[in-house]
């Protein structure tokens, strides 16, 4: 049985489809990012304001890497928490402006420092640069906590979509001992199997009508490793890790009708069978990113105020 699109949504898609142009997988990197950048505009809605935002380039292990550092605004306590956020746009896409939007939200309504990263993208760097680069941000936020005027036993992760997946990577890492302690992770619509197998939501919702299609998935997939047997890396395909013990508590926010529903159902379902509190929501009739459309698709408002106070509780509580 089809789900029911619903209304916001529904009208977002038809304005898709009316605006015509080329697939994404048709389409250069530099016209990707392109699009990224003038949709994010249009669709990320009103611009909440926070206390401070600042660029800086990080000295890291791994080279230098830009961030962007927001302070939220009014906040009762201090130090604050810190979160970690990992911009979407499949690797190959997206920046720190194309999700200053999220980042401002998660910030003042999270009552927490957001430091964006804005990772190495492909195909001028391939995996595994924008993990070295997550990684290493981790750890310089854990050690520059203080300066920063964050609380380091307070750190959590979260990223959307590609981003989603790297906060997991990083969380990974870090339970094996390959980074601080986290207190929490918020993945939204999360890639975390990105060898490319068959499900029922890539059935489904992969075919081009649901915004994300299976052959995007393989455009970007293409960008981002050098070699397709790269993806069986639990680094690339964190669902495929063999061990998830120590994991921090997660949120998995979800889309129904989005090609990585299932595997993001099926990530929570492995963190709860390895004793892992998990929460996981799923949003009825949306697609992937609608968090990021959040100023066409009112759900995405929804959904990140949701996101914001469940990290809240879980950095304040």
């Amino acid at each position: 049985m089809s789900p029911v699109v619903e209304p916001a949504t529904g009208l977002l898609l038809e304005q898709m489809r009316a605006g015509g142009g080329k697939p994404l997988y048709e389409m250069t990197v530099d016209d990707v990012r392109a699009m990224m950048v003038g949709s994010s505009q249009i669709l990320a809605g009103p611009r909440v304001e926070v206390e401070s935002v600042v660029d800086r380039t990080l000295a890291t292990a791994v080279g230098h890497v830009p961030v962007r550092i927001y302070t939220p605004a009014g906040a009762q306590s201090r130090p604050l928490p810190l979160l970690g956020y990992f911009h979407g746009g499949g690797f190959v896409g997206g920046d720190l402006d194309t999700h200053d939007g999220t980042a401002r939200y998660l910030c003042q309504n999270s009552e927490a420092i957001v430091v964006a990263v804005h990772y190495r993208r492909p195909p001028e760097h391939r995996f595994p640069a924008a993990v070295d680069d997550a990684q290493a941000t981790v750890a310089w936020m854990a050690d520059h906590a203080r300066e920063l005027g964050g609380d380091a036993s307070r750190l959590a992760l979260a990223g959307d979509s590609a981003g989603g997946n790297l906060a997991t990577v990083v969380a990974q890492m870090a339970a094996e001992g390959h980074g601080p302690r986290l207190a929490y992770q918020a993945l939204f619509y999360p890639l975390v199997d990105f060898t490319l197998g068959t499900s029922p939501s890539r059935t489904q919702f992969g075919g081009g009508d649901f915004f994300l299609s299976n052959r995007d998935m393989a455009w970007f997939r293409e960008h981002y490793l050098a070699d397709p047997s790269q993806a069986t890396d639990p680094r690339v395909s964190p669902l495929l890790a063999s061990d998830l013990h120590g994991l921090p508590p997660t949120l998995i926010v979800a889309a129904e009708c989005d090609l990585l529903n299932d595997e993001g159902r099926a990530y929570a379902d492995r963190l709860a069978a390895a004793g892992v509190p998990v929460e996981y929501r799923c949003f009825s009739g949306t697609i992937h990113a609608f968090m990021s459309f959040a100023g066409a698709i009112p759900i995405g408002r929804e959904a990140l105020e949701f996101a914001s106070g469940r990290i809240k509780a879980a950095l304040h509580g």
